[in-house]
C-alpha cells in the first residue's frame, strides 16, 4: 500500500512545453522562458519540466537537457526535469549518458521524464508510426533503468543493438537519477513505472470524469509496483493543469483572451491528442472553466478546485501548471506570483503557526493592554518620584 501522504508536502511547479505564439521572435521567447525559470525560483516553486518537440511551431525547444543546463546555471533551488524525453527517438545509451551527465551538472536538480512522444508529427519525420511508440518506450526503459543503475546492459531490438553498454559517468543521484513516466488515461505508462518503481506523471484534464480515471490508475500503479518489489510512493505523483490567476475573476477572464484563440488554433491543427474546446466558441474561457478543464479566476477559486482534483484522486505530490501563453507575459508572471503568495500556503498549511501566533495574541489582548498600560504608568510614576527627588538634591547642593 501507499505510505501516507498529506498536501503539507505538496510541490508546486510548472508544465512548461512551452506553448509559445509561432509568430514572436524565438530569440525573445527563450530568453523570456529563461527569465520566467529565474523569477519561478525566486517565488520558491520546487519543479520546472521542460518538454521536447520537433514540429509544430509552438513548443519550440527541441532539447529540454540543453535549455536546462542553461537555466540550471541561472537558479539556485528549483529542480529541472525532462518533460518529457522521448525515449523512443534516441538511442537508450545516448539517453541515459546524457543524462546522468546533466544529474551531475546540476547536483542532483535534475529529474529525467520519460514518454512515448506528443506528436505524431515529430515521429512521422523519423519514419516512427504511432504503434511503434508505446512498445519502443518500453523497450527503452528496458535498458535506460539499469543503465541508470550502473548494470551493464546487452539487448538487441529492432531499432537499437546494445553490446556490453554501460555509462562512461554514472549518475550523481544514488541510487539513481530520479524518474517519471507521463501517463495521459490509459494504463501504458502506469504499468511501466509501477514496473520499475519510477515516479507518475499525469497529464490531462481535471474533471470529474479525468479524476476517476487517474485514481484507477493510481490503483493499477499500486498493483505493478507491489508486483515488483517496489513502495508506491504519491510524493512522486504529479498531476498537470492549466491555470491562470488574477486578483478578481473578470481579470482572470480578461487576460486569456489574448492568446487562448490561438492555442486553440495549434491543440487543433498540431497536437495529436485531440483538443478540450472546439473552435469558435463566443466564450472558450468560460467553457473552460466551467466545464473543469482549466482552473481560471482567484485564489479561492485555485484553492477549491485544487482541493478537488486531491480529494479526486486521493492525493498527490505535485501539482504542475502548463507553461501557456494565453494571457500577456506580466499577466501569466502575476499569476504564477498568486499561486505561490496565496494559494500554496492555504494548501499546504504553511502559515498555521503565524496564524495560531496571531490568534493567541488576539485572544489575550484585553489583558495585555490592561498591563501594558499599567507598566506605563508605573514607569511614568518612578520617573516622576525620581525626578522631583533630583530636582530637591540640586536645592540642596547646587546644579554642578
Amino acid at each position: 500500500m501507499s505510505q501516507s501522504f498529506d498536501m503539507s508536502q505538496l510541490k508546486l511547479g510548472i508544465f512548461h512545453g512551452p506553448h509559445h505564439d509561432k509568430m514572436a521572435d524565438p530569440q525573445v521567447l527563450l530568453e523570456r522562458d529563461f527569465r520566467l525559470m529565474e523569477h519561478l525560483d525566486r517565488l520558491g516553486y520546487d519543479e520546472a519540466w521542460i518538454g521536447e518537440h520537433h514540429s509544430g511551431g509552438f513548443e519550440m525547444i527541441a532539447a529540454p537537457e540543453l535549455f536546462i543546463a542553461a537555466a540550471a546555471e541561472r537558479t539556485r533551488h528549483i529542480r529541472f526535469g525532462t518533460g518529457v524525453k522521448s525515449l523512443p527517438y534516441h538511442n537508450p545509451l545516448i539517453a541515459a549518458d546524457t543524462m546522468a551527465q546533466l544529474d551531475h551538472q546540476l547536483r542532483g536538480r535534475a529529474i529525467f521524464g520519460v514518454g512515448p512522444g506528443a506528436l505524431a508529427s515529430d515521429a512521422q519525420m523519423m519514419g516512427i508510426q504511432p504503434a511503434q511508440q508505446r512498445p519502443r518506450l518500453e523497450e527503452a526503459l528496458a535498458a535506460v533503468v539499469p543503465l541508470l543503475q550502473g548494470e551493464t546492459v546487452t539487448l538487441k531490438t529492432d531499432w537499437f543493438d546494445l553490446q556490453d553498454a554501460r555509462l562512461g559517468l554514472g549518475c550523481y543521484t544514488k541510487p539513481m537519477i530520479e524518474m517519471a513516466v507521463t501517463s495521459v488515461r490509459s494504463p501504458a505508462g502506469v504499468v511501466q513505472a509501477g514496473r520499475y518503481g519510477l515516479g507518475l506523471l499525469t497529464l490531462g484534464g481535471i474533471n470529474d470524469d479525468a479524476l476517476s480515471k487517474y485514481a484507477q490508475n493510481w490503483a493499477i500503479y499500486e498493483a505493478e509496483c507491489a508486483r515488483h518489489g517496489h513502495i508506491p510512493d504519491r510524493s512522486k505523483f504529479r498531476i498537470t493543469t492549466f491555470v491562470h490567476l488574477a486578483e478578481t475573476r473578470e481579470k482572470a477572464f480578461e487576460d486569456v483572451q489574448w492568446g487562448l484563440e490561438k492555442w486553440i488554433d495549434y491543440s487543433h491543427d498540431v497536437v495529436s491528442a485531440g483538443h478540450m474546446v472546439e473552435r469558435g466558441l463566443d466564450d472558450p474561457a468560460k467553457f473552460i472553466a466551467e466545464n473543469q478543464r482549466a482552473i481560471i479566476g482567484t485564489p479561492d477559486d485555485a484553492v477549491a478546485e485544487i482541493q478537488r482534483v486531491w480529494d479526486g484522486v486521493g492525493g498527490f505530490g505535485g501539482l504542475l501548471m502548463f507553461g501557456m501563453d494565453w494571457a500577456p507575459p506580466a499577466a501569466t508572471w502575476r499569476s504564477f506570483e498568486l499561486m505561490a503568495e496565496y494559494v500554496r500556503p492555504r494548501l499546504t498549511g504553511a502559515n498555521q503557526a503565524r496564524q495560531g501566533s496571531y490568534d493567541f495574541a488576539k485572544a489575550n489582548q484585553d489583558d495585555n493592554r490592561i498591563k501594558v498600560r499599567g507598566a506605563i504608568q508605573t514607569a511614568t510614576e518612578k520617573f516622576e518620584t525620581e525626578s522631583g527627588e533630583a530636582v530637591i538634591r540640586r536645592a540642596e547642593f547646587g546644579d554642578k
